[in-house]
């Protein structure tokens, strides 16, 4: 019987079932290994299927599950965020490369090289960083819940923000100059603000006058929020470039 590499137990499975260590053969081929380490990384497998459908099929489920105890069928809160994140920021630092997210009389070299610099150095920790903030604004609104409860929902709410800009960025300069784009943008808007109130209603039990009210709250408040710390962040990034 194999024996666990860290504590010389034996094993009967792929974790020691004293210590916790994952039983990982690295005389293998190299690839092997990096595929092991990106399926345990971002987890591609049924929980984290299961994970995203219940995100966006289900709005709010998927916090009311974490918050209810029924964890294990889902990725945890953060490793989600980190996947969602990560693959975003990926995606607009390269469309800020590219030029797409300049606006009208900006330098397509200096500028687009700033500003992708500052959305995958910069804004992926300011958002990171913003998330307990999104979550303080929750408690203002629902303040008899405890605040870890408003952390793991804006956790979700965050990574369903990130697929709906995902959508919508591409389309910024094309939308412009096509009304069948702008609409499409529109519709991934208000399909995200829908979402949103669908969450709140689900997660906090409120009615839909309620839910509806405080999502346009806490939504307003928060784009103030990001709106003036990224506006001096990346202000003060330009002026130390």
């Amino acid at each position: 019987m194999p024996h666990c590499q860290n504590c010389q137990s034996e094993l009967d499975g792929a974790y020691c079932s004293t210590c916790g260590q994952h039983d990982v053969d690295l005389e293998q081929p190299i690839w092997s290994l990096i595929g092991s380490v990106v399926r345990e990384t971002f987890e591609l497998d049924g929980r984290a299927a299961q994970t995203i459908k219940t995100l966006f099929r289900n709005p709010g489920l998927l916090t009311a599950e974490f918050l209810a105890g029924r964890r294990q069928m889902y990725t945890p809160p953060l490793r989600l965020y980190l996947v969602f994140s990560i693959s975003f920021f990926l995606l607009v630092a390269w469309l800020a490369s590219s030029g797409i997210l300049l606006e009208p009389g900006e330098d397509p070299v200096f500028d687009a090289a700033v500003q992708a610099r500052f959305l995958s150095d910069d804004l992926p920790t300011l958002m990171f960083v913003l998330l307990p903030a999104f979550a303080l604004l929750m408690k203002v609104v629902y303040w008899k819940r405890l605040y870890f409860d408003h952390l793991i929902f804006s956790v979700h709410v965050h990574c369903a923000a990130y697929v709906a800009l995902a959508i919508m960025l591409p389309l910024e300069v094309l939308a412009s100059r096509n009304i069948l784009l702008l609409l499409l943008q529109l519709v991934v808007f208000v399909c995200f603000l829908a979402h949103f109130a669908i969450a709140v209603r689900r997660v906090y039990r409120s009615g839909w006058v309620s839910a509806a009210l405080r999502s346009t709250l806490v939504l307003l408040a928060y784009m103030i929020v990001v709106s003036v710390v990224i506006e001096n962040t990346s202000s003060f990034a330009i002026i130390s470039d």
